[in-house]
């Protein structure tokens, strides 16, 4: 989980956690990278904000993607998804969620997302 914004990190993280998910927390793209390197178990999902100082979400993506290849992603972020489709940000079709969200729909989004092929 990377989100630039601390209180939404704090609240996501915890409602993921009480929903059974083990969360690592990130606030930053560096710091979400550094802990993606110390972690010696599988990650299997990545869900971040879309726009974050250092590196923007797709970047950081990429990033550990090449590290982890089977990586599932959900992007998020207060922009709607065909603003940010149409600014070249991300891709179109790509799993997202906008914020802000009820904590039924990210339980339901992250479910569908790690469901998928």
């Amino acid at each position: 989980m990377v989100e630039d914004e601390p209180a939404i990190l704090k609240l996501t993280t915890r409602v993921l956690t009480r929903q059974g998910y083990a969360v690592l927390a990130a606030n930053t793209p560096g710091e979400a990278i550094r802990l993606a390197r110390e972690h010696t178990s599988a990650i299997h999902l990545l869900m971040t904000d879309v726009v974050m100082p250092e590196m923007n979400g797709r970047d950081l993506a990429r990033n550990l993607q090449s590290r982890y290849p089977g990586l599932k992603l959900l992007f998020m972020s207060g922009y709607t998804a065909n603003i940010i489709v149409h600014q070249g940000v991300l891709d179109q079709g790509v799993q997202f969620i906008q914020k802000p969200f009820s904590i039924d729909d990210l339980a339901a989004k992250v479910r569908e997302v790690l469901d998928s092929e």
